[in-house]
């Protein structure tokens, strides 16, 4: 992140999509989540230094090797929204995320007029995306991964270590986004370089305010603006968990890690036993190291606090992992671009249904347990599409409200509400566990089949399989957290189930 977190309403969040498979740069547009306080350190001033320099024992030091913030636009000839022409559009998309570019791109095939809003629709997503292959090979995306692993691994602690025989990958983001944005150009969408300020809504269409004085008319809005909810209405209370990570893209002397596999959990903490400090702050929240190791010599590191709230800071974080690096004996030589990453997980859904369509992070489709998104979304994409190809395309005498409520119906039907519910039921009982609990609740989890974790993480376990998920959880887990998970989650599991009651179609 290239701006400096604030408090309050003055908080600036990263725009897309992360998580423990999302990982999210420094240069990415901020946006702006209001409602919540978090106080983190100031971002320390860059200073260009030369590959001979070596990262010493300090934070402040890992900063210095940070180098000043670059943006690389794509060398497209982008079609641009004509204001004269006074036409209403079928769709104004706002934002030009993954989410956003796959639903204009899928909305426009089936040969509806669509207009995607971006303050700087060229530029190339600024995200380490990680993904599970499965996912993405589900998706025909299997050619916007540029590098692969054939499995992960998962440190509990010193000595318990799991195997993931499940294949990782990093998304290649200016292949995919030079993908959607060639499909979306011969599709006929149109760009508008700008940021809406504002939306007025009538019966059968909505007029969409740029601070560049433009006015696009559209009969359907979909805000695809992640974390910042500015288009999308929210009528509860919002107090999510987070999750806040920091890392760098490095050039290192050597790692110990395998390069043929990503490293998804490290949550050993013997490189704490020197600052009884950091030891005792980890012990109560922990923290865990995501990496992703491309040579013997390039290595993405991540320090990452699963679920909090409040979040942690970004110096204790970079605290913790300027120590794990110096125990693993990581000397960084330079970095070639760092990130500062904080993800709001649960919390409650927007009003359902209501004007302006959602999806993403504005729609509540974050992972409440792990903070996965991108192929959520990405999912959920043609799922959106066709519902406005559907309602619209086919009979335009839907009033506006009625025809974003079918919209609405169809991403999140009670299915995925109650699936959603247990998710959060889920983070709810991880923000009370301290490092020992973690782990033992995270060694029960890699024991379980394939076919629930992997369902778990991916999404596609719903309500009854949930149900057997979490009995099949509980059977794996020791006897320690057998009472953990009863002691800890007992309200949480009530507060579910009354909201899984209250929630009716």
């Amino acid at each position: 992140m290239d701006t400096l977190l604030k408090t309050h309403n003055k908080l600036e969040f990263l725009h897309p999509l992360h998580g423990f498979s999302e990982r999210v740069s420094n240069y990415s547009n901020p946006s702006r989540l209001q409602n919540q306080e978090l106080r983190f350190g100031p971002k320390k001033s860059h200073l260009k230094l030369g590959r001979t320099a070596f990262v010493k024992a300090s934070s402040s030091a890992l900063l210095e090797l940070v180098p000043e913030t670059k943006k690389e636009n794509l060398e497209f000839e982008l079609p641009l929204y004509d204001p004269s022409n006074g036409l209403v559009l079928d769709l104004a998309v706002v934002g030009g995320g993954p989410a956003g570019l796959a639903v204009a791109q899928q909305v426009s095939e089936a040969g509806l007029s669509v207009c995607s809003i971006d303050p700087s629709p060229k530029l190339i997503w600024p995200n380490n995306y990680g993904v599970w292959v499965d996912e993405f090979e589900a998706m025909d995306l299997l050619d916007c991964l540029d590098t692969t692993w054939s499995g992960a691994v998962v440190y509990i602690d010193d000595q318990t270590k799991k195997d993931l025989g499940r294949p990782y990958g990093r998304v290649n983001r200016k292949q995919l986004k030079s993908k959607m944005l060639q499909r979306c150009i011969s599709n006929g969408v149109k760009f508008h370089q700008s940021k809406v300020v504002k939306v007025i809504h009538e019966e059968s269409k909505s007029l969409l305010i740029c601070n560049d004085g433009v006015t696009i008319q559209a009969a359907v809005v979909l805000d695809a603006t992640g974390f910042s909810r500015c288009l999308v209405q929210y009528d509860k209370p919002y107090n999510p968990g987070y999750q806040v990570a920091y890392g760098i893209l490095a050039e290192v002397e050597e790692h110990p890690f395998d390069v043929d596999k990503m490293v998804f959990m490290d949550w050993r903490d013997s490189h704490l036993n020197n600052n009884v400090g950091l030891k005792e702050r980890n012990s109560r929240i922990p923290t865990f190291l995501y990496a992703m190791p491309f040579s013997s010599s390039r290595i993405f590191l991540e320090e990452t606090s699963l679920v909090a709230r409040p979040g942690l800071s970004f110096k204790d974080i970079q605290e913790r992992m300027v120590a794990r690096l110096k125990h693993l004996g990581i000397n960084v030589k330079s970095i070639e671009e760092d990130e500062h990453c904080v993800i709001p997980m649960g919390g409650p859904l927007p009003v359902l249904p209501q004007r302006v369509v959602g999806i993403g992070g504005t729609a509540g489709m974050v992972h409440p347990s792990t903070g996965y998104m991108v192929a959520r979304t990405l999912a959920a994409a043609p799922i959106v599409a066709n519902s406005i190809v559907k309602y619209l395309g086919s009979d335009r005498s839907l009033p506006g409200n009625e025809l974003s409520a079918q919209v609405w119906k169809d991403l999140w039907p009670i299915q995925r509400r109650r699936q959603r519910e247990f998710f959060c039921f889920g983070m709810d009982i991880l923000l009370k566990l301290d490092l020992e609990a973690t782990r033992r609740f995270f060694d029960a989890f890699f024991d379980l089949e394939p076919r629930y974790w992997h369902g778990f993480l991916s999404s596609r376990l719903f309500l009854p399989e949930l149900i057997f998920f979490g009995l099949s959880l509980f059977s794996h887990a020791s006897n320690t957290s057998r009472i953990e998970i009863m002691a800890k989650g007992t309200l949480p599991l009530v507060n579910m189930i009354n909201n899984l009651i209250r929630d009716r179609d």
